[in-house]
C-alpha cells in the first residue's frame, strides 16, 4: 500500500501534466489544424530581420506569425513530441505585441516607452523547460515540479518579452537534464525529425527537433557539457554556445544548483546561421555586440583540426568526411588547415567529470520521485557513483591489467568529493586552462575545427552504450570556457559512410578503451542514412562574434565547393 501510494503520486503527476498539455492543443482555434496558406508559407520564408522590420512597419501582424508557426510547431510536435507547454494565444497578449500596430506607430505613447524597444518584434522563440515563465511548471524533467508554477520569468523571458518576441512554447528535456537522448517519464521520449526511430540529443532535445520542423524561429537552451551543442548536430541546426556571462542565464532552474566549477549557461538555437548571428547581436550582454568581419579583408585563417578527445576519437566514417569537407574546402580559399594537438585533453575531462559529479550524483538521485528513472545513460553513471570505493578500485585494477587506463581512470575518480578537493579541482582547471591559452598562442591559431560528437544521432535506448562519457568534444569547451559554434554539413550516406571493412578487428580500434568500443557498436550508416552530421567551431572565450563569423567563412567556403546544407525534414 505504502508503495503503491508513491508510484501513483508519481504517475498522477505525469499523467496530469500530460493531460494539461493535450487540454491546450485541443482548445486551440481550429485554424491552428489547417495547412499552411501560401501567405503563411511566404512568412516562413523570411528571415529574423525581415520578420522584425515587417511587423515594425506595419506589413506584417504579430497574429499571421503565430499562426504561420504555429501550426508548423503542432506538427513537429505531432511527429516528434517535442512541446511541453503551448503558449500561442498568450504570447500575443504580452504589451508589445497586443498593442500592434499602436505600437509601430513612432507618434504613439506605447512606442515613446522606452522600455520597449521591439528589436524582436514578431519572433518566434521557444524555450526549453529548464528556463522559468511566469504562470507555467519549469519541470525540468521531474514529476515532483508538475503543479508548481514559477512566479517570476527568468531574465531573458523578460527580455524576450519587452522586445516584443513571441515567446510561444516550452521544449521538452531530459529528466534531470543529464543525458544523451531526450525522454522523461512527465513527457515521453522526444524523436529525431530526420528519423523517429532515432534520439534528437539531449537535453535541448525538444527545441532542436522543433526548430529542425519549423516550428520556432529562435530556440533558448541551456548548455553544460553539450546539452544544446549535440541536440543541434543530432538536427541538423545552428548553435552558439557563448562564455559565461555573455547571454542572460538568470532564472534557470537546474539539477545541480551551485555548480560553479563547471556553470550552466544559455544558448540561443535557430534554423540558419543569419538568425542566429542576428538574434545574438540583439540580445547579448554585457559587451556591446563588436562588428566583425573576417571575409571582406581578405583575411586567412588559420584552423586546428581537433580528432581525438582523449576518450572516444571522431573516426566515424561520416565524422572524417564532414571535417575533411571543411578542411578541403577552406584550403581551397587559401587558409590555413593543420592538425592540431591540444594539451592532454583526458586530463582535463576528468577534471570536469569530477567536478560535475562532486556531489557524487546525490542532487540528481535525490531529485527524483519514488518509481522515476533517468535515461539509460544517466542512469549508469549514477550507478557507477554509487557503487563502493573499493568495488571500483579493484575493477580499476583489473581494467588498468587488461590493458584499458582510460577507463581504469573513470572509475578511479568518479566519487563525492570534500570542500577541500573541489577547490583542488578548481585550481586544477584554472592552471588547465593557461596550458590551453599557451598552447593555442604557440600555434597561432584563429579557430579549432572538431565534432559536436562523433556520431550522428543514434537509435532511441541506445544512450546507454553510446555513454555519457562520449560528449567530450563538447564537454572540454565548456571547462574551458570557450566560444563554441555547431553547424551542420552534411548527411549520412549508407553508401560511402561505412566503417572500413574489419574496423572492429583493426589496431585501431584495438586501442580504444572500453567506453570507446561500446560506443562504436551502435555506428551504423544503412541505418543513419540521411541523418545530419556538423561540425564545431571553437574560438576563445568571449569570442561570440568572432565565432559566428568563422561559421560563415566556413558556410562561404563550402558555397564555393557547391555545398549547401538545407535541412530535408517532411513538414
Amino acid at each position: 500500500m505504502f508503495f503503491s501510494f508513491f508510484s501513483n503520486t508519481h504517475w498522477n503527476a505525469c499523467f496530469r501534466k500530460q493531460t494539461e498539455r493535450e487540454s491546450a492543443i485541443v482548445c486551440l482555434p481550429p485554424v491552428y489544424n489547417t495547412p499552411l496558406s501560401l501567405p503563411e508559407q511566404k512568412i516562413h520564408a523570411l528571415s529574423l530581420s525581415q520578420l522584425v522590420s515587417g511587423c515594425n512597419a506595419g506589413q506584417i501582424a504579430p497574429s499571421e506569425i503565430m499562426l504561420a508557426y504555429g501550426k508548423k510547431a503542432l506538427v513537429a510536435h505531432a511527429a516528434t513530441n517535442c512541446i511541453t507547454d503551448i503558449m500561442f494565444e498568450e504570447a500575443l497578449r504580452i504589451p508589445s505585441v497586443a498593442n500592434w500596430p499602436h505600437s509601430t506607430d513612432p507618434e504613439s505613447s506605447f512606442a515613446l516607452d522606452n522600455t520597449h524597444d521591439r528589436s524582436l518584434l514578431g519572433v518566434p522563440v521557444s524555450i526549453k523547460d529548464t528556463i522559468n515563465i511566469a504562470g507555467h511548471d519549469t519541470t525540468i524533467g521531474y514529476s515532483r515540479n508538475v503543479g508548481r508554477p514559477a512566479s517570476t520569468s527568468s531574465a531573458i523571458v523578460r527580455l524576450l518579452k519587452d522586445a516584443g518576441a513571441l515567446v510561444h512554447a516550452k521544449t521538452t528535456v531530459s529528466a534531470g537534464l543529464l543525458g544523451l537522448e531526450t525522454v522523461s517519464d512527465v513527457f515521453g521520449l522526444t524523436t529525431n525529425p530526420y528519423k523517429k526511430s532515432h534520439t534528437a540529443g539531449a537535453s535541448t532535445g525538444g527545441g532542436a527537433a522543433l526548430l529542425a520542423c519549423r516550428g520556432s524561429k529562435i530556440e533558448i537552451g541551456t548548455d553544460l557539457a553539450g546539452s544544446v551543442r549535440i541536440p543541434a548536430h543530432f538536427c541538423g541546426i545552428w548553435s552558439l554556445k557563448g562564455s559565461v556571462g555573455r547571454f542572460p542565464s538568470w532564472g534557470s532552474v537546474s539539477s545541480m544548483v551551485g555548480l560553479e566549477g563547471m556553470p550552466v549557461v544559455s544558448a540561443p538555437m535557430a534554423g540558419n546561421l543569419a538568425d542566429l548571428e542576428e538574434f545574438w547581436k540583439r540580445v547579448c550582454i554585457p559587451l556591446p555586440w563588436r562588428p566583425t568581419n573576417l571575409r571582406e579583408d581578405g583575411t586567412k585563417l588559420k584552423w586546428g583540426v581537433m580528432m581525438e578527445d582523449g576518450e572516444c576519437p571522431a573516426l566515424t566514417t561520416v565524422a572524417i568526411r564532414a571535417l575533411t569537407m571543411v578542411a578541403t574546402a577552406l584550403r581551397k580559399q587559401g587558409h590555413e588547415v593543420v592538425e592540431f594537438s591540444p594539451p592532454d585533453v583526458f586530463h582535463g575531462l576528468k577534471i570536469a567529470y569530477q567536478l560535475i559529479f562532486s556531489d557524487g550524483g546525490e542532487q540528481l538521485r535525490t531529485s527524483l520521485s519514488p518509481y522515476e528513472v533517468f535515461a539509460k545513460a544517466s542512469t549508469s553513471v549514477l550507478n557507477l557513483l554509487a557503487l563502493p570505493r573499493l568495488v571500483k578500485r579493484l575493477i580499476a585494477y583489473f581494467m588498468r591489467k587488461s590493458g584499458d587506463s582510460t577507463s581504469a581512470d573513470l572509475y578511479d575518480i568518479m566519487h563525492p568529493k570534500s570542500v577541500v578537493e573541489v577547490r583542488n579541482l578548481v585550481d586544477q582547471r584554472e592552471a588547465y586552462r593557461a596550458a590551453w591559452n599557451d598552447k593555442w598562442t604557440e600555434n597561432g591559431l584563429d579557430f579549432i575545427l572538431t565534432v559536436p560528437h562523433p556520431f550522428p544521432a543514434f537509435k532511441n535506448g541506445e544512450s546507454e552504450k553510446v555513454n555519457l562519457m562520449t560528449a567530450g568534444f563538447t564537454c572540454i569547451f565548456s571547462l574551458l570556457d570557450y566560444t563554441a559554434g555547431v553547424l551542420p554539413v552534411t548527411f549520412v550516406d549508407k553508401e560511402i559512410d561505412r566503417l572500413p571493412p574489419g574496423f572492429f578487428a583493426s589496431e585501431e580500434c584495438a586501442s580504444m578503451c572500453t567506453v570507446a568500443k561500446e560506443a562504436y557498436s551502435v555506428y551504423d550508416a544503412e541505418g543513419m542514412h540521411g541523418l545530419p552530421m556538423g561540425v564545431q567551431v571553437v574560438g576563445r572565450r568571449l569570442e561570440e562574434e568572432r565565432v559566428l563569423e568563422g561559421m560563415k567563412v566556413i558556410e562561404d567556403a563550402l558555397k564555393q565547393q557547391g555545398t549547401v546544407f538545407v535541412g530535408q525534414v517532411k513538414t
